[in-house]
């Protein structure tokens, strides 16, 4: 049978969507993308997994309090099995006490050495002032040491698919062998907004107050964004300043990690205009239920003239919004497709192509069953196709 190519024309599809229709999940950059001075980033679209922007995102970094979403996650999951509550408490133990505490001269959340903290209090300490003394009394609390702890982080960062990660302690001091990339931490900020939308306040909130010390929340971004809502700042004199942020407007979520900017109001500014762009510049387009017909293909010596071709999942795809024009999307099947059809098979492909795009070929399956012509019936298709040439 010959390859039958159609190109899907709006009598089929509305014409807004052939107008958007484009089947791809990575965008190719071009002529006039943006630039950073970060030495690291990414931005991501967190529902459909498109980075709309990267730079040295797979290269080995020093994550720095970044480490601390680690930290966090862990604890989330704790709390989310039942495993622990937040109102369990744990003791401030000397070691926390001395290598997190104000002497230590790193970020600290001012814990008192023997006393009980609850839960909640800690990771609020964690979250909002990056208290290396709380990811140490965690640590402890539920590893038994800093170091077990922090196995258990990298462990959980491999069944994640942080592929370059290895955390050396809870905290992002640095330490030899202490690496992430900012891909991997776009990866673990998606999973933790994803799985613990119950623990998420806790990224957003302006400021904590505890042992009388009011300390506010080190992410820029919540204090000039409203759409903002995480995650964590990081900075050592040899990652320079990081942060890796969320924020949501409409039915869009970005991620965007940032890392190796010289100052705080650069790391500021640059993760504004990076998540600026990337709303502006970008849309999500929902062109295809998962299920929905995208045409019929002719059959041949069927008991029905057509069957109707499905996409099998949904699809939701991020572009630029200049690339809405010139995009092509076109159907292919040897045709006509001979009976008997089985549904749920694939019979066609849907090719999408547009302008600084990769090209994506998605499988369609039949959408019914057709039954073979009885003898009777497929003596007249033959007759058909002889006198017309065509079997419809």
């Amino acid at each position: 049978m010959p390859e039958k190519t159609e190109i899907i024309r709006h009598r089929r599809i509305s014409k807004i969507l052939l107008a958007t229709l484009v089947a791809v999940l990575s965008w190719t950059p071009g002529v006039g993308a943006i630039e950073t001075i970060a030495r690291q980033a990414i931005l991501m679209d967190a529902t459909t997994n498109t980075i709309l922007f990267a730079k040295d995102a797979s290269t080995e970094m020093i994550p720095a309090s970044m480490t601390k979403m680690m930290t966090a996650h862990l604890v989330f999951e704790h709390l989310r099995d039942g495993r622990l509550s937040l109102d369990d408490t744990f003791i401030v133990s000397e070691n926390a006490w001395r290598k997190g505490g104000a002497k230590s001269g790193s970020s600290t959340m001012f814990l008192e050495p023997r006393s009980r903290v609850r839960v909640e209090d800690l990771l609020r300490g964690i979250i909002i002032q990056s208290g290396n003394d709380a990811c140490i009394v965690i640590a402890e609390g539920l590893g038994g040491s800093e170091s077990a702890f922090a196995e258990e982080m990298t462990r959980r960062a491999r069944a994640l698919g942080l592929s370059k990660t290895t955390f050396k302690n809870t905290t992002g001091w640095p330490e030899e062998g202490h690496i992430s990339t900012a891909h991997d931490l776009a990866i673990l900020a998606k999973h933790t907004l994803q799985t613990f939308p119950e623990f998420l306040h806790f990224y957003s909130e302006k400021s904590f107050t505890y042992n009388g010390i009011k300390q506010g929340n080190r992410n820029p971004l919540l204090y000039r964004d409203p759409t903002v809502d995480g995650l964590k700042t990081g900075h050592t004199n040899e990652s320079g300043y990081g942060l890796t942020a969320s924020a949501k407007r409409g039915d869009r979520r970005l991620i965007l990690v940032v890392n190796g900017l010289t100052s705080t109001k650069k790391r500021s500014r640059e993760s504004g205009r990076l998540l600026e762009w990337g709303f502006r510049e970008f849309n999500n387009y929902d062109l295809f239920k998962a299920g929905e017909k995208v045409t019929d293909a002719d059959v041949w010596l069927g008991q029905e003239a057509t069957v109707p071709l499905l996409i099998k999942e949904e699809l939701l795809i991020t572009i630029p919004r200049k690339s809405r024009r010139g995009m092509k999307a076109k159907v292919t099947y040897q045709s006509p497709v001979p009976a008997p059809i089985t549904a749920g098979t694939n019979i066609a492909t849907l090719t999408i192509e547009a302008p600084n795009m990769k090209t994506r070929i998605i499988p369609l399956v039949a959408g019914a069953d057709v039954e073979r012509l009885g003898l009777r019936g497929h003596l007249g298709e033959a007759l058909k196709y002889i006198l017309w040439g065509s079997s419809s």
